[in-house]
């Protein structure tokens, strides 16, 4: 088992207004966001975590949410700047945030790139002011396009817009219209998923009318197709991305690599040699972490994964990319011989859901499109 590349997962717990749809660890924001004592802790974490991690390198840095746009530049400044001097940040490390167009002016771009941000993530879900309503977003139409524009005239040479298709009384006309927008304000990279009924959501609760598995499965198909028209070639699952410029974070977790997760709810995964494969988790409740972050009690909980689940969560995360997996990378990130793999990877080639090529596994037309099909042939049976 060899130690994989790390990487540095931030969480911002807050939101202008939850959305219904949304299962992520985010809080409608009441008042001022505590954004100095919140860096504050986010560092403390940091602190705490650094001796675990042995002076390995950060490669990619995530500021994820809820809403890191709601923070100013110059806190984004103060955070990147501390991280830096805490660990061995790559000189050329990918740093993502995470926008929200309603949220995001050209002024707050500029000072983000300045403060080190060089990758955008917008979360435009739908160009339809109606679907957006109905999706329950504080931002219009317009203002994603605004953003976008911003994002481009602010120096982000990168950046990635998020849409999502399945919405309630969607039709393809309108799925195809939001995709058409999105190519058309030249991203570098899109990401593209089907929005799902989470738990502990609004909408889980009070389900809204979805177009049905077919009329879905339609949508999807012909957004795979504009796009690749278009020059956005798949590469995971809901990512699509021009060459050269897929998201190196995410892939580092499709790739089974690790990560440090700091801010409230954050989880990280972190690769021990000699003792195995750990994850952990912080308290989700903003108040309770800004309290406890920087100390032991500030993780919510740690556990080891057991040899008998590696193999699935190998898999769940390699195969969501197109390329699969090296047959290689099985042992050395995981520490156990191939023949834990089987009998499902057997299994697998012969109902043609996986294939072999070039040294590695992969799945055929018929299991990506049918993912869970594969996996269940992995869940632990003791």
């Amino acid at each position: 088992m060899i130690q994989p590349p790390l990487s540095l997962y931030i969480h911002f717990p807050w939101c202008v207004r939850k959305c219904p749809y949304c299962d992520f660890n985010s809080h409608a924001v009441e008042g001022e966001v505590p954004e100095r004592q919140y860096v504050d802790a986010l560092l403390a974490d940091l602190d705490y975590d650094a001796g675990r991690i042995g002076g390995r390198p950060i490669e990619t840095v995530f500021l994820g949410g809820g809403t890191p746009s709601l923070f100013s530049p110059d806190a984004i400044a103060r955070l990147l700047e501390g991280i830096a001097a805490r660990v061995d940040l790559a000189r050329d490390a990918e740093i993502t945030l995470e926008a929200n167009p309603g949220t995001v002016d050209a002024g707050r771009f500029e000072g983000c790139r300045e403060a080190g941000v060089n990758r955008l993530s917008i979360g435009v879900q739908s160009f339809d002011d109606g679907l957006l309503r109905a999706l329950g977003r504080i931002h219009g139409s317009a203002d994603a396009v605004a953003a976008a524009g911003a994002a481009r005239s602010s120096g982000f040479e990168n950046f990635n817009l998020d849409l999502m298709f399945g919405l309630p009384g969607q039709t393809p006309e309108q799925a195809r219209a939001d995709l058409e927008i999105a190519v058309g304000l030249q991203p570098t990279h899109i990401s593209y998923y089907q929005l799902t009924l989470e738990p502990n959501t609004l909408f889980h609760r009070y389900p809204p009318a979805l177009p049905g598995e077919e009329a879905s499965w339609e949508i999807q198909r012909i957004g795979q197709q504009l796009l690749e028209r278009h020059g956005y070639r798949q590469y995971e699952v809901s990512a699509y991305s021009r060459d050269g410029w897929r998201c190196h974070h995410n892939l580092n977790y499709w790739r089974f690599g690790d990560y440090l997760g700091i801010g409230a709810g954050a989880h990280g995964k972190l690769t021990d040699p000699g003792l195995g494969i750990v994850r952990y988790w912080r308290h989700k409740n903003p108040r309770s972490y800004l309290e406890t972050a920087g100390t032991a009690g500030g993780l919510g909980g740690e556990t080891a994964v057991a040899a008998a689940d590696l193999p699935m969560e190998f898999l769940m995360n390699w195969l969501r990319l197109r390329e699969g997996f090296p047959e290689s990378e099985f042992p050395r990130l995981t520490g156990l011989e191939p023949e834990a793999l089987e009998p499902g990877l057997s299994r697998c080639l012969e109902l043609g859901l996986l294939e072999r090529a070039g040294g590695a596994f992969r799945c055929t037309d018929s299991g990506w499109n049918f993912l869970d099909n594969v996996l269940e042939h992995f869940i632990p049976t003791d």
